[in-house]
């Protein structure tokens, strides 16, 4: 049965205090499970637990559970587990980009430097699977390790394709596939897992949550060129810097002219807007609608997460897991 917006709808203040008490218990298990026999490893995982962050992955994980029957502490447990893994993922996207901001603070690698970050993001990688282990079920195991190597697959060729210009609207696709939607689609996976679900049922939730991930990618795609820092956490532009072309530029390249691609090339090779302003790469993206066409491609993926969720039955979840579609794709962009 299908319900009309309305009805389906939850205000983000109703759709937290839905998750509020699971969320404290997520929390107080990534506390918990962050503390290492090595004091450099506990201070870095406080550091990244202190620094927040929007717990939608815990939040999609939870809901879905829910939606699904229960499940209890083992769902609490594998949102923190998805949690500790995005978490890692942040870390080692940051020594790699050579970033310096995240979540409005220092990231990592620049207050103790990419080695140890990288061995940090390891033993949270792990961590997490140690975790997961403690349900002793294959198909968690079997989910994990899976996503692990799609997220792996989607870092290398994002490095291969750094500060190209020819990156495809097809080959934009298949990064936000590997590197969010995957992710977003093995937290509701999980949730339906843990509460005992049919298989059909956690297909449908895993279906649902992959289109929300990937226009939930989409928007933080947009939103790198049009937020303010405030609202990023990092330095608007902060993509392009870094030699990632993305769905707004993607689009906009496609009709550029030749000076207006040579301007974006030199952003690309420099690697800052010294010699190109991030105003001038905004005026060409602005002429040709890339911003426009990119939140179109989100709300088509937005539109379907909907219709798949707005077919299981009315309940409390159900109308939080379809406020979440509304929640991801208006953001302030």
């Amino acid at each position: 049965m299908k319900f009309g917006k309305a009805a389906q709808t939850l205000s983000a203040m109703e759709l937290h205090e839905l998750v509020r008490e699971d969320l404290q218990q997520v929390e107080r298990e990534i506390s918990l499970r962050s503390v290492a026999s090595v004091d450099a490893i506990t201070t870095i995982g406080g550091y990244l637990h202190q620094s927040g962050g929007k717990r939608l992955r815990p939040t999609l994980l939870l809901l879905c559970s829910k939606l699904a029957g229960d499940g209890g502490q083992g769902a609490i447990r594998m949102a923190a587990v998805v949690e500790m893994i995005h978490t890692a993922t942040l870390v080692h996207d940051d020594v790699i980009d050579v970033a310096q901001i995240r979540r409005g603070r220092p990231s990592p690698n620049v207050l103790w430097g990419n080695h140890a970050s990288v061995l940090a993001g390891d033993w949270l990688y792990m961590q997490a699977f140690q975790v997961a282990l403690e349900e002793r079920n294959f198909r968690i195991l079997g989910l994990l390790i899976g996503l692990t190597q799609t997220m792996v697959e989607g870092e290398l060729l994002q490095l291969q394709r750094l500060g190209f210009m020819t990156v495809t609207e097809s080959d934009y696709m298949d990064l936000v596939d590997r590197k969010t939607a995957s992710l977003f689609s093995a937290c509701a996976r999980l949730g339906a897992i843990m509460a005992g679900a049919a298989e059909e049922i956690e297909t449908r939730l895993g279906e649902f949550a992959w289109n929300l991930g990937m226009a939930f990618q989409i928007v933080d795609d947009v939103l790198d060129f049009t937020a303010h820092e405030d609202v990023l956490g990092k330095p608007v532009g902060s993509d392009l810097r870094e030699g990632k072309v993305t769905l707004p530029l993607i689009y906009s390249l496609e009709h550029a002219d030749a000076s207006e691609r040579q301007q974006v090339e030199i952003v690309l090779r420099d690697g800052n807007y010294g010699r190109v302003s991030l105003a001038n790469v905004l005026a060409i993206i602005e002429k040709y609608q890339g911003i426009e066409r990119a939140v179109r491609r989100a709300e088509a993926f937005t539109q379907k997460a909907r219709g798949i969720v707005g077919a299981f039955p009315e309940s409390r979840h159900q109308r939080a897991l379809y406020s979440l579609t509304e929640l991801v794709t208006e953001r302030d962009h």
